[in-house]
């Protein structure tokens, strides 16, 4: 039998294929999001168990009462916001289990209240440059903790120009991990406690880490999804 059908995002700037095979390789069904068109939501969530929201272009600085900032290089598609949103907050509401990664952890926070800082320097490489790397503090007791069966510290990939501090945090969230960078940005939020769904984001991105394969530690995040989501929803 497969496992649960898992929701993925997919969109013109960020494809869903590296998530699909994470997905999979945790062994769920991935069901691709096509956002580039206008979304069923009540269609979507009476088909899926969990969700994936994915990377890819900046959340609208409207949406958290914003404009963009002169020389942020905010590239926003607000057609995807649009279309994005009210799915996440329905899985939300229907307390499906919801991973966030790097857009969709900041598309996560904004939906429940948060903001972003509209320009983090030094997370992401210069075109033409290495993939960036650093890294971050887990603190004792974060889901991440026991996802990963580790404590302390975890190097990560670093591709994002916008971000997440204590200030722009959502109301209600944990911080499940923190930059060591030394500049106090946020690498993780999680709802607390299991009783209202499964719900962690994460400001890097696993899919480029676990390359699908089940044996390495960034692929423990889709496993720990699938695991939330097996028994609460569809499966294939």
């Amino acid at each position: 039998m497969q496992g649960p059908v898992i929701g993925v995002m997919e969109s013109v700037e960020e494809g869903a294929g590296p998530y699909m095979g994470c997905v999979e390789a945790a062994g769920g069904t991935a069901l691709v999001v096509d956002l580039s068109r206008e979304v069923d939501v009540e269609g979507v969530l009476s088909r899926v168990a969990g969700m994936v929201f994915t990377g890819g272009a900046d959340v609208d600085p409207a949406l958290y009462g914003q404009s963009a900032q002169a020389g942020a290089g905010v590239r926003s598609r607000p057609e995807r916001d649009r279309r994005e949103l009210p799915l996440l907050r329905a899985a939300l509401a229907r307390e499906l289990p919801v991973l966030g990664i790097c857009r969709g952890m900041q598309l996560l926070n904004v939906a429940l209240g948060g903001s972003l800082v509209q320009d983090v320097p030094g997370h992401r490489a210069a075109k033409g440059e290495k993939m960036l790397t650093h890294k971050v503090f887990v603190p004792p007791g974060a889901k991440l903790t026991n996802i990963y069966n580790l404590g302390g510290i975890l190097t990560v990939n670093s591709m994002h120009h916008q971000g997440v501090t204590l200030a722009q945090k959502a109301p209600g969230m944990l911080v499940g991990a923190y930059s060591l960078v030394g500049d106090g940005f946020v690498e993780a939020i999680e709802r607390p406690g299991y009783e209202r769904g499964w719900v962690v984001g994460v400001q890097w991105h696993p899919e480029l880490r676990a390359e699908g394969s089940a044996s390495t530690l960034q692929q423990k995040l889709f496993e720990a999804l699938v695991a939330e989501a097996r028994g609460a929803g569809v499966e294939a």
